[in-house]
């Protein structure tokens, strides 16, 4: 048996992540992916790209600070391999691309600026092929803060993938407007078109945390009821009830509300009831990029 470290570092819109995991190769046996560690740090780059078009001054410290950070623990944990992603929020910044050059100089952390495709198809590396059947349709949704990725697998496969500008520090800050709710309408009602059985997958913080507070067991999914019924009552509290009554993050407890809002617009479109939350996303389908484009 072969144990490997792998890490992944995510710098989204809303949070940055360092993911580690603990990969087990062992003889005839299928490599196994493991959670060894991980750490969010609540940096809302968003925020500032989304409206004033770059990021500041401190926040360009705090991310270069995490970095520095995350390579230290990545060094004490004997990471072999990292890759780091930025999405939306450094790459629509004005000064996003020199904040990456400075980042590499000052910390020696790479990283890499990729747009709504790639992530969706890192994201689509991950494990979420073993969920699906053949003998339906499914319409997997990564709502993120400054995007959202879409992809449709029909008969086992990707039928078609597509991001939108839409997420949940966009949502907040006023910068959705109804021409985007109806770019997606209308981009999923052509799409599943002679396609019945909808389900949804989700992944991203907001609906594995909705998953957590429903009470569910791993696997089994939420149903638009329940997430309707939830949705109106996260909107009825005030944000600082949400806070201190339901125990939620700061950051978490006003960016769910948008979130929730996209799954069940989605839902509603292409009339799944029932949504599924496996552990994946960008961090965990970076560390199977590294891994398996080695092998």
């Amino acid at each position: 048996m072969k144990i490997r470290k792998f890490a992944a570092i995510d710098i989204g819109s809303n949070a940055i992540r360092l993911l580690i995991q603990n990969v087990i190769e062992e003889k005839g046996k299928k490599t196994q992916f493991r959670k060894s560690s991980l750490i969010r740090v609540p940096v809302r780059l968003g925020e500032e790209s989304f409206t004033v078009g770059e990021i500041s001054e401190y926040n360009e410290e705090r991310i270069l600070n995490t970095m520095k950070a995350f390579k230290l623990i990545m060094d004490v944990n004997g990471v072999e391999k990292y890759m780091a992603c930025a999405t939306s929020a450094i790459r629509e910044a004005n000064n996003g691309y020199e904040i990456v050059e400075r980042i590499y100089r000052d910390s020696g952390v790479k990283i890499e600026v990729i747009d709504g495709k790639k992530e969706a198809a890192i994201i689509a590396s991950t494990d979420l092929k073993q969920l699906i059947q053949n003998d339906r349709s499914y319409l997997y949704i990564d709502v993120g803060g400054g995007s959202t990725e879409f992809t449709l697998f029909t008969d086992g496969k990707i039928k078609i993938s597509k991001s939108f500008k839409i997420g949940t520090v966009r949502i907040l800050n006023n910068l959705v407007g109804e021409g985007i709710w109806k770019k997606i309408e209308l981009w999923i009602k052509e799409n599943i078109i002679g396609l019945s059985n909808m389900t949804i997958i989700g992944s991203g913080g907001n609906i594995n945390k909705l998953h957590k507070m429903s009470g569910r067991k791993e696997g089994e999914p939420l149903s638009y009821i329940w997430l309707n019924a939830q949705y109106h009552f996260l909107e009825s509290m005030s944000y600082d009830n949400r806070v201190s009554e339901l125990g939620l993050n700061p950051d978490r407890a006003d960016v769910i509300i948008p979130a929730s809002r996209i799954y069940l617009s989605a839902a509603k479109w292409c009339g799944a009831k029932k949504i599924y939350v496996p552990k994946i996303g960008l961090s965990d389908g970076i560390i199977k990029t590294i891994y398996y484009s080695e092998q």
